[in-house]
C-alpha cells in the first residue's frame, strides 16, 4: 500500500508539473481533436483487492494483502462529437495478492492459512470519455464504461484446490469503470495521466470441492476492486 501511495503521489506531482508548463497561450496540436480516429498507448500501475461477502458472519475476517502491479496497453479513440469520444483500451495487467484466513476451520500447518493469488489479466474496456472545454494546452475529462477481462492465471479448471495449495478464481469477469484525467497538449504529442476505479460485477471465486472447506466454505462472493493509474501517449 505504501508503494501504491507513492505512485499516487507521483501521479499528482506529474499533473502539477505539466499543468505549470502548459499555461502558455500558444496552443499546441490545434487540430488534434478534429481527427475522427486516433491511436496511442499507455503504461501504468494497478492495485487489486477483493470484496468478500460471507455466508455466516465470521469472528475474524479474511485479510487480503495487495501489491502494486503493472499495466501496458494500446488505445483506440473514436470521436463521436465535440468533447465526446468512444475509447477501446485493451491491455495486459499483472498483479499479486495474498490472502490470510482467520475464520472457521482448523489448519494443520501455518502455511495453510496463507494463499497467494498471482494474476495476469488481458483487459478489454470500452469507455465513454467526456472532456471539458480546452484551456490553452490543458483539457480535463471524466470517463466511464464497461469492461471484461481474462485471467490467464486463474486456475479455474485445475483439478486441485486449496487442499493442495491451489486457490482458484474464475477466468472471465465483467466490470464497470469510472475515472478522471487531464489531457496535456505538448509540442509533438498529447500526454494524458488518469486515475480509474474498476469494480467487478461477478462472483469470481471457484469454491473448493469440499463444501465445508475452511478456505472457501464461508465465502459467498468474492469480487475484485482495483485502481488503475495510467500514463497515456497519443
Amino acid at each position: 500500500m505504501r508503494i501504491y501511495l507513492l505512485f499516487l503521489s507521483l501521479f499528482f506531482i506529474t499533473i502539477n508539473s505539466f499543468a505549470q508548463r502548459n499555461y502558455s497561450k500558444i496552443e499546441n496540436l490545434q487540430n488534434f481533436d478534429q481527427k475522427k480516429i486516433h491511436f496511442g498507448y499507455y503504461f501504468g500501475v494497478n492495485n487489486y483487492n477483493y470484496k468478500l461477502d460471507y455466508k455466516v458472519n465470521p469472528e475474524k475476517r479474511t485479510l487480503i494483502g495487495d501489491q502494486v502491479g503493472i499495466n501496458v496497453g494500446l488505445i483506440g479513440d473514436l470521436r463521436l462529437r465535440k468533447n465526446l469520444n468512444l475509447r477501446f483500451e485493451p491491455g495486459l495487467y499483472t498483479n499479486k495478492s495474498e490472502i490470510v484466513f482467520y475464520e472457521r476451520g482448523e489448519f494443520t500447518k501455518n502455511t495453510d492459512t496463507l494463499r497467494s493469488i498471482k494474476s495476469t489479466y488481458i483487459h478489454f474496456p470500452i469507455l465513454i470519455k467526456y472532456s471539458a472545454k480546452r484551456y490553452n494546452n490543458i483539457k480535463p475529462y471524466v470517463l466511464g464504461g464497461l469492461s471484461t477481462s481474462f485471467n490467464l492465471s486463474s486456475n479455474q479448471n485445475s483439478p486441485e484446490d486449496n487442499n493442495n495449495g491451489v486457490f482458484r478464481l474464475k477466468t472471465n469477469s465483467f466490470y464497470y469503470e469510472i475515472g478522471f484525467g487531464i489531457d496535456f497538449y505538448l509540442q509533438y504529442f498529447k500526454f494524458s495521466p488518469s486515475v480509474r476505479g474498476v469494480f467487478s460485477l461477478k462472483n469470481e471465486i471457484v469454491p473448493d470441492l469440499d463444501s465445508n472447506s475452511p478456505w472457501t466454505g464461508n465465502i459467498d462472493k468474492m469480487s475484485s476492486r482495483a485502481i488503475f493509474i495510467n500514463f497515456s501517449f497519443h
